[in-house]
């Protein structure tokens, strides 16, 4: 019989789909975690169809204790579920406490999770904790570096998680179990699984951010829920984004009734500028009203836009120059 001793303390949940080149990453990286307590890891294999699955099932036989997997036959996404992870690893989640990270990304810090449980056991009212995480392209082309919201360790409060500036890495979260225990339905609805997450958290207590970079994220993986967005009628794409979001944040509106209010409407209004950023739209963009979400922007990407806007020939020319210098 398992005591009480043996049960994991920290549930690492992680997705892979088509993540042969990475998934060896993430599985050592969650291996070399040093910490005084038990931790599992479970992974959803979404039927890839490279080498992923041979390579979990390698792990899992080396240590049965640790790994802990489900391999889908047939690929759940493409079936229409879009939040795996509450589907298929919370419910099974045997730990206090939850932590995230993808196939495709990794931990860097070997007292990450020891960090975090440190944090959250000593403040039960906290309802997520998160740091900073490297960004790392897959391609090579230019990023912002990290993805880092706020300078210095900083309380969060609830208002700030609903209507925040900027993102918040998924492998850097760790939060209690219950926060997932009952999954409201605007979570289900929602195109992508992270931000009605963090509603949810917001809902629940406030957030604590360790300004450290304890993890990486990649950017431009093949197959992700970012790269698929970019193909086909990307216009089309981004209203659909659009819409189920703003769906989403007027049904966690009225779960928590109206607590959020002014905050739900602000993000869902940013979330329509940065669509329009993402489309071209610079008229609206540049439209005065929207000048406090344009000033949120980094100024890279400001400088862009108006080059673009104000001179498009001159953009065009030094874009194609860009690409044949990389060459």
């Amino acid at each position: 019989m398992e005591s009480k001793m043996d049960r994991p303390t920290v549930s690492i949940c992680c997705l892979a789909y088509n993540h042969e080149k990475y998934i060896k990453d993430a599985l050592d990286s969650f291996l070399m975690q040093k910490t005084d307590f038990p931790f599992e890891v479970l992974i959803h294999d979404d039927a890839s169809t490279d080498r992923t699955g041979e390579i979990i099932r390698e792990y899992e036989k080396k240590y049965p204790h640790i790994i802990k997997p489900i391999y889908q036959t047939e690929n759940q996404y493409s079936k229409g579920i879009k939040n795996i992870s509450g589907l298929f690893n919370f419910p099974r989640a045997q730990g206090r406490y939850i932590a995230m990270c993808e196939g495709d990304d990794y931990f860097t810090d070997p007292y990450k999770l020891k960090k975090q449980v440190e944090y959250l056991d000593a403040h039960p009212d906290c309802s997520l904790c998160f740091h900073s995480a490297r960004m790392v392209t897959v391609d090579g082309s230019y990023t912002d570096g990290a993805m880092r919201p706020y300078k210095g360790d900083r309380k969060v409060e609830p208002e700030e998680i609903v209507d925040k500036t900027s993102g918040y890495a998924m492998n850097s979260m760790m939060f209690p179990v219950s926060v997932v225990e009952n999954i409201p339905d605007y979570y289900w609805n929602c195109p992508i699984g992270d931000i009605p997450m963090q509603l949810m958290m917001a809902s629940k207590g406030y957030a604590w951010y360790m300004d450290s970079p304890m993890s990486v994220y990649r950017v431009g993986v093949a197959g992700s829920w970012t790269n698929e967005m970019k193909t086909g009628d990307y216009q089309a794409k981004q209203e659909k984004y659009y819409l189920e979001m703003k769906e989403m944040y007027e049904e966690f509106d009225k779960e928590t009734k109206g607590r959020f209010h002014e905050e739900a409407v602000r993000a869902v209004n940013r979330i329509y500028f940065l669509t329009q950023v993402n489309t071209k739209h610079y008229d609206y963009v540049l439209q005065l009203k929207n000048r406090l979400f344009y000033r949120e922007l980094n100024l890279r990407t400001r400088f862009f836009i108006r080059l673009e806007y104000m001179a498009p020939g001159f953009y065009r020319w030094l874009q194609k120059t860009a690409l044949q210098w990389r060459k």
